[in-house]
């Protein structure tokens, strides 16, 4: 099933188009739980709605199981010490998310992230955690937050 996936993905995870997310290492749940979001309609973007229309909760358990098998480990590229305060407590200082369902940032493009948290601030996107944030967050902060995730390197291995 993550056959499907590569193209944006990539098989082990790591995006390979600038507007795609990074999944390699996300927890089951979390992948689980976006892509029930993009079949159902809570969540919507032109390409992942169409594929998860069509995936079974059985492919989609498949696929959350795939990525989830692999490692995620940040390759900081600068002092962890100035990470958002607004986003560390969930995300992680280096990228690496603490909190079950908050998704890894590290090593996402800016754009991504961007895109993101402007969505989740217009309402376009809905949580019950960042639309609160990022409805505070101005433009520029929301480009910091971008470039300081985006900065940090990533690294997904499968594991054994």
């Amino acid at each position: 099933m993550a056959g499907q996936c590569r193209t944006c993905h990539g098989l082990e995870g790591l995006a390979k188009i600038p507007i795609a997310p990074n999944i390699g290492g996300e927890p089951a749940d979390y992948i689980a739980a976006q892509l029930l979001a993009f079949r159902e309609g809570r969540r919507e973007h032109e390409m992942m709605s169409v594929v998860a229309k069509g995936l079974s909760d059985q492919n989609i358990a498949d696929v959350a199981a795939w990525y989830a098998g692999h490692l995620a480990t940040a390759v900081p590229k600068t002092d962890l010490a100035g990470a958002p305060e607004v986003c560390a407590s969930c995300h992680g200082a280096d990228g690496i998310a603490v909190v079950d369902l908050a998704p890894n940032l590290a090593g996402e493009t800016n754009i991504y992230l961007d895109t993101q948290l402007k969505s989740f601030r217009l309402g376009k996107r809905e949580s019950e955690i960042m639309s609160g944030i990022a409805a505070e967050l101005s433009d520029e902060e929301i480009r910091a937050v971008a470039d300081w995730y985006a900065a940090i390197g990533l690294k997904v291995q499968q594991v054994d």
